[in-house]
């Protein structure tokens, strides 16, 4: 069965928690990807920081993203998937959680990103559709 890390994307980059909303905006735009893991000092997971966060929490709500600090966004405890976890456990964890990329960790590291695209790429039409049927409600 496939597993979480046969579909993930390796390598992700981390924001730093204490970095700036500006510095992961730029990091967003240089890596052109839409989301980043927050990372502690700790290099454990601390959240997830989208590019909708700063636009709505940060520059709607009138904030300087020059002085925002990343780790004032994550929210809770990380939704996250294990390396070894295999495709239904992806399907249900992003189901459940409404989630469209899912941090993916080999004990306590982090070791890529499961995004909505690569599930789409590797799991039949069916299982997809269902997925995005869930993730979309609300």
């Amino acid at each position: 069965m496939t597993k979480a890390r046969d579909i993930m994307t390796a390598d992700a980059t981390c924001i730093g928690a204490n970095e700036t909303v500006l510095e992961a905006a730029k990091k967003m735009a240089q890596l052109k990807v839409g989301s980043l893991p927050i990372c502690g000092t700790d290099e454990k997971l601390k959240g997830m920081l989208t590019d909708r966060d700063i636009v709505v929490k940060v520059l709607a709500a009138g904030k300087n993203p020059g002085q925002v600090k990343a780790g004032e966004l994550a929210q809770g405890e990380a939704v996250t998937i294990g390396a070894d976890d295999d495709a239904a456990e992806i399907l249900r964890t992003m189901g459940e959680h409404q989630v469209r990329r899912l941090p993916v960790i080999d004990g306590h590291t982090l070791v890529g990103i499961v995004a909505l695209a690569d599930v789409a790429r590797a799991l039949p039409d069916t299982k997809v559709g269902d997925l995005l049927e869930a993730i979309s409600q609300n």
